[in-house]
């Protein structure tokens, strides 16, 4: 399960949008919006790196965030 609030934390700490993520990582707004809300249970692989490149997340950040429990 996807640490939800940590991952918007990460957003605004890095001052971006959930409209300047989608469009940074190539993926549309709705369906981030869909996933934030839907307990980010279908973030792909490729999602996930390339949200975890765009808040220069590290290893550790990836773990709490992608793979909490």
């Amino acid at each position: 399960m996807v640490n939800i609030p940590k991952l918007k934390g990460k957003m605004v700490e890095n001052e971006l949008s959930i409209s300047e993520m989608s469009e940074r990582i190539g993926v549309d707004r709705s369906t981030i919006y869909r996933k934030l809300n839907s307990g980010g249970d279908s973030f792909t692989v490729a999602e996930v790196q390339s949200i975890a490149k765009e808040l220069q997340l590290n290893s550790e950040d990836i773990n709490s965030i992608f793979f909490a429990l």
